[in-house]
């Protein structure tokens, strides 16, 4: 359930309860319950109003040498904002060494989260000693995306095979400093 749906029948129950008690008369808790009921509503039709947004996860360790094989991530927060205007919402996956390679230091979920203006719950970086690969293709399948990555997952195709089907990796490079994605559809 989301804040305003929860928002709009609390508001309306404290209506109903007010009125129930008072009448026609018209107090300060009605007013204010009506109020919040009104705005509730205002956020749900916005809510439902908007653009679906679809889960798609970024390969973040392959998408930050798409610009001149050097790594940036610079890089990857272009495409971000690439698939954020196609109506997606990125998870985005780094190896362990991501930032030794941009910083020369660690860097985990949140500062990554903070270079690449993501919630931090969308930036993961896997544990050192462990490959972001298998942990990537898990959360694509549980989520139902597809991946942004120019990498095959040849090591990872007898536990993850949707790496074979069509359109599940979606390809790209950067070009002239922009984006250019084999966005299904596009």
């Amino acid at each position: 359930m989301s804040v305003p749906f929860i928002l709009l029948v609390i508001s309306l129950a404290v209506a109903g309860a007010i009125f129930a008690n008072t009448g026609y008369v018209l107090s300060d808790g009605l007013l204010l319950s009506l109020v919040v009921a009104v705005a509730a509503l205002v956020l749900l039709v916005r809510q439902w109003g908007s653009k679906p947004k679809n889960w798609i996860v970024v390969d973040g360790s392959n998408v930050l040498y798409w610009r001149n094989e050097v790594p940036s991530l610079e890089t990857v927060e272009h495409v971000i904002n690439v698939l954020k205007e196609e109506g997606f919402r990125p998870v985005v996956w780094f190896d362990a060494n991501v930032g030794y390679l941009v910083a020369n230091q660690y860097l985990g979920p949140g500062p990554l989260a903070r270079a690449l203006s993501l919630p931090y719950r969308q930036v993961l970086v896997a544990p050192k000693g462990t490959p972001a690969d298998p942990l990537l293709l898990k959360g694509a399948a549980a989520l139902n995306a597809n991946v942004v990555t120019n990498d095959r997952f040849r090591d990872w195709v007898e536990q993850h095979p949707e790496v074979r089907s069509s359109g599940f990796l979606i390809r790209g490079k950067m070009l002239n400093g922009k984006v250019d994605l084999s966005l299904p559809g596009g």
